[in-house]
């Protein structure tokens, strides 16, 4: 019976540490505080030079080679397209629903339609304009944490 004991321990201790693994891609994070990602949307303009953390959980990411991901706030609301610097790395295509901080610089653009035909097509949520063009507010991160 005390054996059993010992394995069952080790087991819950085992699967608590599995649970709680961070995937890291990327440069490593500073120690600076997360700024709200509600923030950073509603003033993207402030946020494109500086990096800054933000958080959130991953609502959609590509379904091709997780080279971006769409992360919205804890609570829900507005998201953001984020990718990562340079196309350096991806994130697991199984990321969908992780948590998830970013650092880095937000990125304003105008996509032209077969760009936004394009991730339209991996799962992005774009809102797009009469001719089929998107102007996107995006964020390109220099590295990620990722937990389940």
């Amino acid at each position: 019976m005390k054996k059993l004991s010992i394995i069952f321990l080790s087991l819950v201790a085992a699967t608590a540490f599995a649970a709680a693994k961070v995937v890291k891609r990327g440069a490593p994070l500073s120690k600076a505080a997360a700024t709200p990602l509600a923030s950073v949307l509603a003033e993207p303009d402030h946020y494109t030079k500086d990096a800054v953390i933000v958080e959130g959980t991953i609502e959609k990411a590509c379904t091709r080679k997780g080279c971006w991901m769409e992360l919205v706030p804890a609570g829900g609301g507005d998201g953001v397209r984020v990718t990562f610097k340079d196309y350096g790395f991806f994130i697991p295509l199984d990321s969908k629903g992780m948590k998830a901080r970013a650092e880095g610089v937000t990125k304003i653009d105008v996509l032209s339609k077969d760009d936004a035909d394009h991730l339209t097509s991996e799962g992005a949520k774009l809102k797009r304009n009469a001719d089929g063009t998107a102007r996107e507010v995006s964020f390109v991160a220099n590295g990620v944490e990722l937990t389940k």
